[in-house]
């Protein structure tokens, strides 16, 4: 394919043969990168329905507790 990168070629090449939730995947970043390159970025649908759920846990004050930030966070830490 002109344009294409021999690298990318194969990699397509590749993917033919991948499970469909793979394909889908690959199909995902490379609208990302996409949409990073024209400058706008559209959120997906599983990131838009964690953003409203992070914004009902507001509505209804369920916050962490700054013991369970910290214990997370530890988590982090220790690797």
């Amino acid at each position: 394919m002109p344009g294409m990168t021999k690298k990318l070629q194969e990699v397509l090449k590749q993917a033919e043969a991948w499970p469909e939730a793979a394909q889908e995947e690959l199909a995902d970043v490379a609208l990302e990168i996409a949409a990073n390159l024209q400058g706008d970025y559209h959120a997906t649908a599983d990131e838009l329905a964690g953003i409203d759920r992070g914004f009902d846990d507001a509505r209804h004050r369920r916050f962490a507790t700054d013991e369970e930030v910290r214990a997370a966070f530890g988590t982090f830490r220790r690797a």
